[in-house]
């Protein structure tokens, strides 16, 4: 196990950054004890404080928990808490979930038209034309329900549940975009219609053009939320 020097920028983030990529590359597994402060200060060339935060960010993600008087161990991860406290007031954070999704939710769409049977495109219907009767907020929850059924679509179940685990989240997302266009009957219109061409290309059995139809979908919410259209 290597680690390479950290620079003076972001200290801690940096180390912690390289202890979850030993943890992601399994060089240290869960239930494996992590080399004590003194040593990281060593390997990495800094400070006992830098360290120290390091390790709190990392309790935080649920990647290790410290054992007092034993020390710091790996935890099995558990990615539903990489999303808790997730904000969207920040165009960092905005920028960074939407990263998530468009890697997630495109390749979803693309499978979903391989994939898809009548009852999935059965459900997407119906969530389509409860989002087209919505007057309120409760418009999300149609919108929510459409995504997630274009996930069932895959009928793969892991990929299922990774929507489900960053669906608190994508639900912030979806409210704060209602809430927008609820004010703007074009954007309204607009994100509706991109909704009908994923849907469109997921029931003709069409991949490649899903996947396009759902990034161009998430970029102009991405935008919208940016207050950049």
């Amino acid at each position: 196990m290597e680690a390479a020097k950290i620079d003076s920028q972001k200290i801690s983030d940096r180390v912690a950054l390289q202890i979850e990529q030993w943890i992601t590359a399994g060089h240290v597994r869960p239930g494996d004890k992590l080399p004590s402060v003194r040593e990281l200060c060593q390997l990495f060339d800094v400070g006992r404080t830098a360290v120290r935060d390091a390790i709190t960010t990392l309790k935080g993600k649920g990647m290790v928990e410290v054992r007092h008087g034993n020390g710091t161990f790996v935890c099995q991860f558990d990615c539903s808490r990489v999303f808790q406290g997730v904000s969207l007031v920040r165009k960092e954070d905005i920028r960074n979930l939407f990263a998530v999704r468009k890697i997630l939710e495109a390749g979803t769409a693309e499978l979903a038209a391989v994939h898809r049977e009548t009852d999935h495109l059965n459900r997407m219907k119906e969530a389509l034309e409860r989002l087209a009767q919505a007057d309120s907020l409760e418009g999300w929850r149609a919108d929510l329900d459409f995504h997630l059924a274009i996930a069932e679509a895959t009928q793969n179940e892991h990929l299922v549940q990774l929507m489900q685990t960053v669906s608190s989240a994508i639900r912030k997302g979806i409210m704060d975009c209602h809430r927008i266009i609820l004010a703007d009957a074009e954007q309204e219109r607009t994100i509706f219609q991109q909704h009908v061409a994923v849907f469109e290309a997921i029931r003709d059995a069409e991949p490649d053009q899903a996947r396009q139809a759902m990034v161009e979908h998430l970029a102009h919410v991405e935008a919208l939320l940016n207050g950049t259209l």
